[in-house]
């Protein structure tokens, strides 16, 4: 019990997690606004055939200042409340980027039909909003203050050791049949990413407990650990983001949502409950309401992604304007638009413009001299000829 005692440091449990769940709520929606704003910033520019980078507009930038406030609650939060109670409220973001998506769709539809398509959104939101109720009350009351010295010691014990090593283990099993073997499934790559967000929120709350505590008076920026926390911390964020990205060439980007955030958020309670023992004394039947509270979310963020749109293929021909004498590409099946622009085929989860709506071709063009070809001719003819 001895060593129970100096990693179990406890503090005010329910102000700390209210604070906790506040930010890590006020932040996840902060950052649904700021992509919705940056999204509106893309759509707008290719609509109204704007020559402007995109990083020139003001939405833009007011879209990355909300990111970099709500990214900063988020990583706030983990210094006041557990983590497993704060890794499942990214949920939050989901709900706001679906409310945020029926408000700005802009479709002329009967509200039955409307209901029809949307029903499964309504129903994932709600049992997001009751499975987050359900662990939000449910969850860990208290969590070891992070000093420095009890982190060394928390890392230094059996427990935490045996769980890097499965992991570690898993990991290398894991990338030896994505890279060697060409084992490209959806599953292995997001749980490779999904080991690495157990990494990361083991060392995102480490460190922004010690930055908080640092600020408040303790400092911690003495001990070597927080400099090999933060490392770490950036690191696993790095390739984190390379397997998602990689996840997203090859599949469907409301599929990968969905079980990204089932997968990321097990490993980061399983994180939570070994390295930082948030669970320790708790009663059963609470962990039993968490982990409900957990499979509701689960669910729900599945049906919500489950119902967005998906992306059609981009399959173009070209034609020549007859006036101007300029290429245009058109997705396939569309009429011709010979107003001499770049034509996108679809953009992702594009609801606030019109499919097709022009983009000017970012290239100088040359008049075409006399006795140029102007008629349509698809892109499986260029490949020929």
């Amino acid at each position: 019990m001895e060593e129970v005692e100096y990693t179990r440091v406890e503090s005010n449990s329910y102000t700390d997690n209210l604070i906790g769940t506040l930010l890590a709520i006020f932040g996840n929606v902060l950052v649904s606004i700021s992509l919705s704003i940056q999204k509106y910033s893309h759509v707008t520019l290719a609509g109204a055939k704007d020559p402007r980078s995109f990083y020139r507009t003001k939405t833009w930038w007011c879209g990355l200042l909300l990111t970099v406030l709500g990214e900063g609650a988020n990583f706030t939060s983990y210094s006041f409340a557990p983590l497993s109670l704060i890794a499942p409220l990214n949920a939050v973001a989901v709900i706001t980027s679906a409310i945020l998506g029926l408000i700005f769709l802009r479709e002329k539809s009967k509200p039955k039909e409307f209901l029809k398509r949307y029903m499964l959104s309504f129903l994932g939101c709600i049992l997001t909003v009751g499975g987050t109720y359900l662990f939000v009350t449910f969850g860990p009351n208290s969590h070891a203050k992070l000093n420095a010295e009890n982190i060394v010691k928390q890392l230094v014990g059996w427990p935490v050791l045996l769980y890097f090593l499965l992991e570690i283990i898993a990991f290398c099993l894991l990338l030896y049949f994505y890279k060697r073997r060409r084992a490209n499934y959806l599953v292995i790559i997001l749980l490779l990413g999904a080991l690495l967000a157990s990494v990361t929120v083991i060392t995102v709350k480490a460190v922004s407990g010690m930055v908080v505590l640092s600020i408040t008076g303790s400092m911690q920026f003495t001990y070597p650990i927080f400099y090999i926390m933060l490392v770490v911390m950036v690191a696993s964020v790095v390739f984190q983001a390379t397997f998602l990205s990689q996840a997203c060439q090859l599949y469907d980007s409301s599929l990968i949502a969905s079980i990204n955030y089932i997968l990321s958020t097990c490993f980061a309670i399983l994180g939570g409950a070994i390295f930082y023992l948030e669970f320790y004394q708790e009663d059963i039947l609470h962990i039993c309401l968490f982990l409900l509270g957990c499979c509701a979310c689960f669910l729900g963020v599945f049906l919500i992604t489950r119902n967005r749109k998906k992306v059609k293929a981009f399959e173009p021909y070209v034609t020549m304007d007859m006036v101007q004498g300029v290429p245009t590409i058109h997705d396939r099946g569309w009429g011709a638009d010979t107003s001499g622009s770049f034509t996108y085929g679809a953009l992702v989860n594009n609801d606030l413009v019109a499919p097709g709506a022009p983009a000017t071709l970012p290239l100088d063009q040359e008049k075409p001299g006399p006795g140029l070809n102007t008629a349509p001719y698809r892109s499986t003819d260029m490949k020929s000829n």
